[in-house]
């Protein structure tokens, strides 16, 4: 077979690990959400560690009946077409037009998979005319967010840290490139929202959260921070995956904080928000 023709038809498929309807918190209106399986980050906190392994992976399973309990492996990842992704899409289409809503690209890492990942872009934004959001770390070469950049609405740009030191410690990865492509972004005038994840005792120390305003006060287009609070829902997952969870006991933080660092960011010029 002719290798661009195989490479074409590969870009048509990828790895999933869930598609979820009705989605009010991935972006503006109704929207369905899907998410693309892998990612090269480890951060501690990761609230959906079933989607760091890039391909399908067991996952213990309860399963309980009236009288007893019993653990079973079940699968988590499954390979998709585009077309059968679209498929799933157009069920809700209803609900995008009559709320302003559409689809969101999340993860994992969307931005491992690039070729199935624009070839979903290019269906949705470009034939099917819908809103599309990309919630994304940012890690990859800027030849792939370059290839995609113009297919996507609106950037759900995940910030943790401006140290690097700080960054590889609790994510396993430098913060370099994600810094120079949300830079890139913000020069060529895409729509980026920053999404700072609130995780006590980690990335919401004072100087962290300054370093981040001294940083984004040199960005012209971008203005808005959603405000993230850490939960330890996502335990339980481990525990079924055997991966180790590196935040024990750690508990949510409080509602006075949260309002305490949206305040700082407000302080500093951003429009801030909880959640989002």
């Amino acid at each position: 077979m002719d290798l661009r023709k195989w490479m074409h038809m590969r870009s048509k498929r990828g790895i999933i690990f869930d598609i979820k309807k009705y989605a009010l918190h991935d972006g503006p209106g109704i929207r369905t959400t899907v998410f693309l399986k892998g990612c090269p980050l480890k951060c501690w906190w990761c609230h959906n560690p079933e989607g760091i392994n890039p391909v399908p992976e067991p996952i213990r399973k309860i399963v309980r009946s009236s009288v007893s309990s019993k653990t079973k492996n079940d699968l988590v990842g499954r390979e998709v077409t585009v077309d059968e992704v679209i498929a799933e899409i157009n069920k809700d289409w209803i609900f995008y037009e009559e709320s302003n809503g559409g689809i969101t690209f999340s993860g994992g890492e969307p931005l491992m998979q690039p070729e199935f990942l624009l070839s979903l872009l290019e269906e949705c934004h470009h034939i099917m005319d819908t809103s599309t959001i990309l919630d994304t770390s940012g890690y990859a070469q800027w030849k792939v967010v370059e290839s995609i950049k113009d297919h996507v609405d609106l950037f759900l740009y995940d910030i943790k840290f401006i140290d690097n030191i700080k960054h590889q410690k609790y994510t396993g990865v430098s913060n370099n490139q994600i810094i120079k492509n949300v830079e890139f972004l913000d020069k060529q005038n895409n729509n980026v929202i920053i999404r700072f994840p609130v995780i006590p005792g980690i990335t919401d120390t004072v100087s962290n959260i300054q370093q981040i305003c001294d940083w984004l006060q040199d960005r012209s287009t971008i203005n808005t921070i959603h405000l993230l609070p850490f939960h330890n829902i996502a335990k339980a997952k481990y525990e079924r995956l055997n991966l180790d969870y590196h935040l024990g006991n750690l508990k949510a933080p409080l509602t006075e904080h949260m309002d305490s660092i949206a305040k700082l960011f407000r302080e500093n010029g951003f429009k801030a928000e909880i959640g989002g």
